[in-house]
């Protein structure tokens, strides 16, 4: 039935059509319903997704981001000596200057010659009497006239612990994986006011070193060696400073050693550095009268 515009439906047909319009809202929000429901399903599976993905990315970025630090340090180190080119080049070290002993009241003229791969003989002298410390990378022995013993001893296995790392012409660092050594970055830490990256190194024979780099020019500035030696635990902490290129490589002349803690350490001042001098094997191996 057709009506004009000024015709009222009847009331049958009226209520029809308002129950049509009401199914038909009803029909509209329930499918904006599942619209809006599907897309939140949709985004969630992509959000997990992206989430999961991310971190499996970040578990492997922490497992690769201290070998890849360790490595960006000692490469700026390297660098920082004068490049693994220098370094290597380098076949014998001489210096020579004074020790300071007793906090600075005894004054000893000091001599110490490293040729490679692994030998070491330093010398101290005192009113005509001189201390020698050596090793050939295989034995060590020492003559010690300040305490009365002017023949030549053998030093034990544990006294040949600093002597191996005292031979090293390049330090901890350089070439740790060939030395058998493993390499952790540590963070920074303060030293004497400098917050400096810190690196620990467990040597093949147990010792380990924790290597302090300056900030700025990753150089060595500190060492602190621990170790079990005659059956006690020590700590011996290496000063570093006044770095002087010598053959195109930065080598220390102050070095200040001694037990961690104690005020009493000793210093050394290196007056004069040498480079791949010619040196005699002869002076590290254990003098042949003596045998």
């Amino acid at each position: 039935m057709r009506c004009g515009p000024n015709e009222r439906l009847p009331l049958t047909a009226k209520i029809s059509q308002e129950l049509a319009w009401l199914a038909a809202l009803h029909i509209g929000a329930n499918a904006l319903l599942h619209i809006r429901v599907a897309n939140f399903h949709m985004h969630l599976r992509f959000i997990i997704s992206f989430v999961s993905a991310a971190v499996i990315v970040l578990a492997g970025f922490a497992q690769d981001t201290s070998q890849l630090t360790v490595d960006h340090l000692v490469s700026k180190n390297i660098e920082a000596k004068g490049g693994a080119d220098a370094l290597h080049a380098l076949q014998s070290l001489r210096l020579s200057g004074k020790m300071l002993v007793q906090q600075g009241q005894v004054q000893r003229a000091y001599l110490q010659t490293k040729k490679r791969p692994a030998d070491v003989r330093t010398e101290e002298t005192l009113q005509g009497m001189t201390q020698v410390v050596a090793y050939d990378g295989k034995e060590g022995w020492k003559i010690s006239p300040f305490q009365g013993r002017k023949d030549p001893e053998r030093l034990s296995a544990d006294d040949l612990k600093p002597l191996a790392e005292r031979a090293e012409i390049d330090g901890p660092l350089v070439d740790w994986k060939a030395k058998g050594s493993t390499v952790e970055y540590l963070g920074t830490e303060e030293v004497d006011g400098t917050l400096a990256h810190k690196l620990k190194v467990v040597r093949k024979n147990g010792d380990v070193s924790f290597v302090y780099l300056d900030p700025d020019h990753f150089l060595e500035i500190r060492i602190l060696t621990q170790r079990m030696r005659h059956g006690a635990y020590e700590e011996v902490e290496t000063d570093l400073g006044d770095y002087e290129k010598t053959a195109g490589v930065f080598v220390p002349t102050s070095i200040e050693s001694g037990r961690k803690g104690d005020p009493d350490k000793n210093k050394v001042i290196i007056d004069k550095v040498e480079a791949n001098v010619p040196v005699d094997d002869a002076i590290f191996h254990f003098p042949v009268a003596s045998k």
